[in-house]
């Protein structure tokens, strides 16, 4: 299941993980983040143990989605040693997603 990410575990879970992050930026109020999120399950199944995969709720978080510049949701990012690697805006699909994992790993 993924992670849901928050003010209060951004830091230790995403900027100082020693796995890549793929951070789904959303709320839930958002058709299309809706439409994503059993992809976003999906991937944090398979990449279990090698990325971790989760969501950050941007109503509850705002501060963190304006750091990084979220102004579209849904946004994934990939990060990296605490860097974005890569960024998505809209709904992807999975085989996209699952090159830049790759990637990153």
């Amino acid at each position: 299941m993924a992670t849901e990410f928050s003010d209060q575990n951004f830091d230790v879970e995403v900027l100082q993980s020693d796995q890549p992050v793929l951070v789904d930026f959303w709320a839930p109020w958002c058709g299309p983040c809706r439409m994503i999120a059993p992809l976003v399950e999906e991937l944090s199944k398979e990449y279990a143990g090698t990325v971790k995969v989760g969501k950050l709720n941007i109503d509850d978080s705002p501060g963190i989605a304006a750091n990084y510049g979220v102004n579209s949701i849904p946004t994934l990012m990939i990060f990296k040693g605490g860097e974005v690697v890569e960024r998505f805006v809209g709904v992807q699909p999975k085989k996209r997603l699952q090159e830049a994992l790759e990637l990153a790993k």
